[in-house]
């Protein structure tokens, strides 16, 4: 998450001052008076925690263990009695000295902190380009999946995370954002316009540099990982190829090719880590940005259920062989219920999301949590303290240790 000053090599209709779709964070050292964010295992290239390379094999998740998993009991009377107390949006402007403007994303709140940026990550629910629902603790689920993950990757590139005050929010250095996010697929899946099954179902086989051949289906596995590329424009993502990228001045070569390797080795390192877990990282997407220094920063979420799709590992190839959907534990099913319910991207009005879809969501993104990290999340009930009360508190506690550095 970092600002979003485009490039000068960027077209003039992308740039803007703080990107809409969440800019990032980035490795930097901070002082002991600022609130620091939760220390997480360091993982080997291999994924596994280097006190425990040699372990047991990778546990077969069943969707028996998001239905009937007792953690799923602990938590659910929480959940339910947060559904009318989500953080569907943010105004601290008015509570947090020093703020200068904000920028409302489709997750994320975007302030401008003078040398720094706050990004608060709200339960918003994003897909098919507008906002579906609110999520009970989404929003902390993201920031904490974003911030154990950032902490994982430093050894293949370096971040832009100066603080995390708050379960929702962090403290970002400002830099200079590239206008492309690099997706990184490894199925044909997918049920949006840019997805690789829709564009293939149509009959594409060159897609973003990339082809591909007949006789594909859905949700089959790649025979490698690939890069498809798209614009981060204002009103929808916009497919492109590695070269267009170049000669539209979007970036150069150089840097294409670092991010492109970055992207693909995060990827990859990924879906070692899901897989020691029972799960596969089917496809997600990265966004980068240029440092004071030069160097290129991994910005934006990484490898959170709303940038990424995750199937249960133990039952795909069975499922796969017999044509039926993977287990999914992302935001894909609330997506389809969506498409079989409405045309999310014509309809003026949509349908409010059935509570039970909402709850199984929030569980879901919880599991995901707990099973890639290996710990419980601490969610509080809303009603103890108003999120925005905490979130005004701990920011403006941070900032105000910051600036008097």
């Amino acid at each position: 998450m970092a600002q979003c000053v485009r490039s000068s090599r960027t077209p003039q209709s992308f740039i803007r001052t703080v990107s809409a779709k969440t800019p990032a964070f980035a490795s930097v050292s901070f002082p002991r008076t600022l609130p620091e964010f939760k220390k997480y295992p360091v993982m080997s290239c291999q994924g596994k925690p280097q006190s425990q390379q040699e372990q047991i094999p990778p546990p077969q998740l069943s969707l028996d263990d998001l239905v009937t998993s007792n953690r799923k009991g602990e938590v659910l009377g929480t959940i339910k009695d947060s559904l009318s107390n989500c953080l569907s949006g943010t105004n601290l402007l008015e509570t947090v000295p020093g703020l200068k403007s904000r920028i409302k994303g489709k997750v994320r709140d975007i302030y401008d902190a003078g040398d720094y940026l706050v990004l608060v990550t709200t339960d918003r629910l994003s897909a098919f380009d507008r906002n579906l629902a609110s999520i009970p603790f989404k929003g902390q689920v993201l920031n904490e999946t974003s911030l154990w993950w950032f902490n994982n990757t430093q050894h293949i590139t370096p971040n832009a995370i100066v603080s995390s005050p708050d379960k929702n929010v962090v403290i970002a250095k400002k830099c200079s954002v590239f206008p492309i996010e690099f997706v990184v697929r490894g199925y044909v899946t997918g049920s949006t316009d840019t997805s690789l099954w829709t564009v293939y179902k149509k009959g594409v086989r060159n897609y973003c540099g990339n082809v591909l051949s007949d006789g594909l289906v859905k949700n089959q596995k790649l025979p490698a990982n690939i890069l498809t590329p798209t614009t981060k424009a204002d009103d929808h993502d916009v497919p492109i190829t590695p070269n267009e990228i170049v000669e539209g001045g979007f970036m150069t070569q150089a840097e294409f090719d670092e991010a492109s390797m970055k992207a693909l080795s995060l990827f990859g390192f990924g879906q070692r880590v899901a897989k020691e877990h029972g799960l596969i990282l089917v496809d997600t997407k990265y966004e980068f940005g240029r440092s004071s220094d030069g160097s290129i920063l991994l910005i934006d979420e990484i490898h959170t259920p709303d940038s990424s799709r995750y199937w249960l590992a133990g039952s795909y190839e069975e499922r796969f062989q017999k044509g039926l959907e993977p287990e999914n534990v992302d935001k894909e099913f609330i997506r389809l219920w969506f498409k079989e319910n409405c045309n999310p991207y014509e309809d003026e009005v949509l349908p409010a999301a059935p509570a039970e879809l909402v709850t199984e969501l929030a569980w879901r993104y919880i599991f995901l949590y707990e099973t890639i990290t290996g710990s419980r999340i601490d969610i509080l009930p809303t009603q103890q303290e108003p999120i925005h009360d905490r979130i005004s508190r701990n920011t403006s506690q941070a900032l105000s240790s910051l600036r008097q550095l």
